[in-house]
């Protein structure tokens, strides 16, 4: 079985709607896990926050993610970014046009420098995603 790196995403308070929402654009299971449903619970306010939550899409993007309880510090940040690539040009577009809605397009997918189509923002939950569609080569 071969190691793989997911993305796993901090929230404060919102995770369960951030990932019901990344399910919308990639589609796939979803599996959440509350405080409580782990018995994980310092406090009757952790109960209903996500633990763990797990999307696993039809093409094999996993996400993760979880809720931060007021016990652990939470500091959010622009020290990370998920990035989309591949050759499927319609498949990333609808990613793109997906997570755009809400969102702050801080560079708008277009064709960069280096051929590709390149493209970022931070999704209306603060996520900054960079999409990368290579570029056909010619013929």
């Amino acid at each position: 079985m071969p190691t793989h790196l997911n993305p796993y995403l901090s929230f404060l308070t919102n995770a369960r709607e951030a990932m019901e929402f990344y399910r919308s654009v990639f589609g796939g299971e979803l599996v959440v896990s509350t405080f409580a449903d782990l018995h994980a619970s310092t406090s009757p306010e952790e109960d209903t926050m996500v633990m763990h939550s797990q999307l696993t899409s039809p093409t094999g993007l996993v996400l993760m993610a979880s809720d931060t309880p007021t016990r652990i510090p939470y500091t959010p940040g622009n020290t990370f970014s998920v990035s989309l690539s591949g050759e499927d040009d319609a498949e990333l577009r609808g990613y793109w046009h997906a997570l755009s809605v809400g969102a702050d397009v801080t560079m708008p997918l277009t064709v960069a420098q280096w051929g590709d189509a390149f493209g970022m923002l931070d999704d209306r939950f603060g996520v900054r995603w960079l999409v990368n569609i290579t570029a056909t080569p010619a013929a």
